[in-house]
């Protein structure tokens, strides 16, 4: 892991570091003193409270990260890129991420972590 809990890899931008679910994980439970077995309850909780709502059709509104919401596409006429040929894509609904305006300046600052008694996320 590098300096910012991330496992490092190649390829992804300034930084340099991916944090996937696991180490989401392990940080969570660094952070408040739990069991990795309890951490890993919560991230799964939250994570299936947030899709569960999003099947729903609400929105998910995190202050200080941002929101997520489904978005409704209409169906249209694409084409096959390798036969060129005239295909129907059906209308789909996806989710969609709309990044806060804290976190567009914590990123742009490229502002530290801050210890866990003084988290910036407001509730």
């Amino acid at each position: 892991m590098n300096s910012l809990g991330c496992t490092p890899r190649r390829g992804r931008g300034e930084l340099g570091g991916v944090m996937n679910k696991s180490e989401l994980i392990q940080k969570v439970a660094q952070r408040v003193n739990l069991t990795r077995k309890k951490a890993e309850e919560v991230v799964h909780l939250i994570f299936d409270a947030m899709s569960q709502a999003l099947v729903r059709g609400d929105r998910v509104e995190i202050r200080g990260l941002g929101s997520f919401m489904v978005k409704n596409y209409a169906a249209y006429q694409g084409r096959n890129p390798r036969t060129g040929e005239a295909i129907q894509v059906k209308p789909k609904k996806l989710p969609f991420f709309k990044v806060g305006k804290e976190l567009k300046k914590r990123v742009d600052k490229g502002k530290k972590e801050e210890p866990a008694s003084s988290s910036s996320f407001k509730t």
